[in-house]
Protein backbone atom coordinates (compact mmCIF):
# COMPACT_ATOMS: atom_id res chain seq x y z
CA UNK A 1 0.00 0.00 0.00
CA UNK A 2 1.03 3.56 -0.67
CA UNK A 3 0.51 6.52 1.63
CA UNK A 4 0.03 10.13 0.52
CA UNK A 5 -0.67 13.16 2.67
CA UNK A 6 -3.06 15.92 1.69
CA UNK A 7 -1.92 19.54 1.98
CA UNK A 8 -4.12 19.87 5.04
CA UNK A 9 -2.49 16.85 6.69
CA UNK A 10 0.98 18.24 5.95
CA UNK A 11 0.07 21.56 7.57
CA UNK A 12 -1.47 19.82 10.58
CA UNK A 13 1.65 17.70 10.96
CA UNK A 14 3.88 20.80 10.90
CA UNK A 15 1.84 22.30 13.73
CA UNK A 16 1.81 19.11 15.82
CA UNK A 17 4.21 18.66 18.75
CA UNK A 18 7.39 16.66 17.97
CA UNK A 19 6.21 13.74 20.11
CA UNK A 20 3.00 13.52 18.05
CA UNK A 21 4.93 13.70 14.77
CA UNK A 22 7.13 10.77 15.82
CA UNK A 23 4.11 8.72 16.91
CA UNK A 24 2.33 9.54 13.65
CA UNK A 25 5.29 8.31 11.60
CA UNK A 26 5.29 5.05 13.56
CA UNK A 27 1.56 4.63 13.03
CA UNK A 28 1.96 5.20 9.29
CA UNK A 29 4.41 2.28 9.16
CA UNK A 30 1.80 0.11 10.88
CA UNK A 31 -0.89 1.35 8.49
CA UNK A 32 1.22 0.56 5.43
CA UNK A 33 1.70 -2.98 6.68
CA UNK A 34 -1.65 -3.83 8.25
CA UNK A 35 -4.83 -1.77 8.49
CA UNK A 36 -5.96 -4.03 11.34
CA UNK A 37 -2.88 -3.43 13.50
CA UNK A 38 -4.17 -3.18 17.10
CA UNK A 39 -2.26 0.03 17.82
CA UNK A 40 -4.14 1.89 15.07
CA UNK A 41 -7.63 1.08 16.26
CA UNK A 42 -8.72 1.96 12.72
CA UNK A 43 -12.43 2.22 12.10
CA UNK A 44 -14.81 3.58 9.50
CA UNK A 45 -15.59 7.12 10.60
CA UNK A 46 -17.93 8.42 7.87
CA UNK A 47 -19.65 5.90 5.57
CA UNK A 48 -20.93 8.58 3.17
CA UNK A 49 -17.44 9.96 2.52
CA UNK A 50 -15.72 6.57 2.93
CA UNK A 51 -13.51 8.17 5.58
CA UNK A 52 -11.57 6.25 8.23
CA UNK A 53 -10.16 7.25 11.61
CA UNK A 54 -7.06 5.84 13.29
CA UNK A 55 -5.19 6.56 16.47
CA UNK A 56 -1.87 8.41 16.64
CA UNK A 57 -1.76 8.22 20.42
CA UNK A 58 -4.19 8.67 23.27
CA UNK A 59 -4.81 12.32 22.42
CA UNK A 60 -4.48 12.55 18.62
CA UNK A 61 -6.27 10.96 15.63
CA UNK A 62 -5.74 10.94 11.90
CA UNK A 63 -8.35 10.60 9.18
CA UNK A 64 -7.85 8.94 5.83
CA UNK A 65 -9.51 7.51 2.75
CA UNK A 66 -8.61 4.39 0.83
CA UNK A 67 -8.45 4.62 -2.96
CA UNK A 68 -7.30 1.45 -4.74
CA UNK A 69 -3.90 0.69 -3.17
CA UNK A 70 -3.36 4.12 -1.59
CA UNK A 71 -4.12 5.50 1.84
CA UNK A 72 -4.70 9.25 1.53
CA UNK A 73 -4.19 10.95 4.90
CA UNK A 74 -6.69 13.80 5.04
CA UNK A 75 -6.09 15.34 8.46
CA UNK A 76 -4.38 14.98 11.83
CA UNK A 77 -6.08 16.55 14.85
CA UNK A 78 -6.21 16.42 18.64
CA UNK A 79 -8.92 14.01 19.72
CA UNK A 80 -11.98 15.83 21.07
CA UNK A 81 -12.65 14.62 24.58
Amino acid sequence: MYIVLSDRAIESLKDAPPKVRRAFEKQLRFLAGNLQHPSLRAKKYDEAKDRWQARVNRDWRFYFTIIDDTYRIEDLIPHPK
